[in-house]
């Protein structure tokens, strides 16, 4: 088998498929949600543990995950000019 193709050689690079990421990024800040609210339910456990960092970290993601929303979101407007 060989690594490097001539040119003439290469069939055409696929086109690129159009995908919708930000129903992925709503199920993952859903899944997000869900831990935060199962997390808040526990909160003075976990703070006596000092295990309160768990909270943040549910926090973290789902703040991210608006980032990449927001991201997704002015992306496909550009696009579509």
């Amino acid at each position: 088998m060989r690594i490097w193709l001539k040119d003439s050689e290469r069939r055409p690079d696929p086109e690129p498929v159009q995908t919708d990421d930000r129903k992925a990024m709503l199920v993952g800040m859903g899944l997000w949600v869900l831990g935060l609210a199962v997390l808040l339910l526990f909160i003075e456990p976990l703070n006596e543990a000092g295990n309160l960092w768990w909270l943040w970290s549910a926090v973290a993601g789902l703040v991210l995950g608006l980032i990449g929303l927001i991201y997704t979101h002015l992306r496909r407007g550009k696009k579509s000019r």
